[in-house]
């Protein structure tokens, strides 16, 4: 996707982006873009307004100022459900699945959910061969075909969280936003999860918010760095790495 003069066209630019809640600045004028295929983590201490900022993004909140373009289109005044539509998708810091169902019934209710199927009730489920056959193949894809039978209540929490990314990618999104997908995780499970991002089609952008440096080092080719929900530093892996700034927060002023 290219802009009229060339260049590339991000696929998320947050222009001076803003959110107070009352007397708290949780996020303060964000500028942020993400490109096509990109991997970013966005980093910071608790409390930096980092969720506050995917929830912005998502159309969760509404943002006190600032605009929010997706695709190159304004998209600031969306409703989260119309951001799907145009290639936006999430996953929380707590597991929004259906426990009650199993894996593959959340998988077949997330491809309903974006297809004009769900608009057709007199029509049963089971009679969309190409939704089965397309759930069916994001499981395999992921390692979770095996478990397409089980009750999601059952699942391991790491069996979840990877649940809730082929949630994200049912909608075939341009740019997948994860929301602290390692929290909770083992050491194993960590290694898997890193894996499946790392196995995504490089086309899709990804967006991460993440503790875990060692997943955020593995997965992500770039960083945003926030504090006081201001952006604080930004650049490769390495420099943010390397930045005083940064070093400044995470480790404390050294005399």
């Amino acid at each position: 996707m290219s802009g009229s003069d060339g260049s590339i066209e991000p696929i998320l630019r947050c222009e001076k982006l803003s959110k107070r809640f009352g007397g708290l600045r949780a996020v303060s004028e964000v500028d942020l873009t993400v490109l096509p295929g990109e991997r970013r983590c966005i980093i910071g201490p608790n409390g930096a307004g980092k969720t506050t900022l995917f929830n912005l993004i998502s159309g969760e909140l509404a943002p006190t100022d600032g605009k929010i373009f997706i695709g190159g289109k304004e998209a600031t005044h969306l409703s989260s459900y119309e951001r799907v539509e145009w290639g936006l998708a999430r996953t929380f810091q707590v597991t929004n699945l259906f426990p009650q169902m199993t894996v593959l019934e959340n998988v077949l209710i997330a491809l309903t959910g974006c297809r004009k199927a769900k608009f057709v009730m007199w029509k049963p489920l089971n009679s969309y061969r190409e939704l089965y056959e397309r759930a069916n193949e994001l499981l395999e894809e992921f390692g979770l075909l095996p478990l397409s039978s089980q009750l999601v209540r059952n699942l391991s929490h790491g069996d979840q969280r990877l649940l809730e990314v082929v949630l994200g990618l049912s909608s075939n999104p341009s740019l997948l936003a994860l929301d602290e997908p390692s929290s909770g995780l083992s050491s194993a499970e960590t290694e898997k999860l890193v894996g499946i991002l790392n196995s995504i089609d490089p086309g899709v952008a990804l967006l991460v918010i993440e503790h875990d440096m060692r997943v955020a080092f593995d997965c992500v080719g770039s960083m945003t760095v926030m504090y006081e929900g201001e952006i604080v530093a930004g650049g490769t892996t390495d420099e943010v790495k390397n930045n005083p700034r940064v070093q400044e927060i995470y480790l404390g002023k050294c005399d």
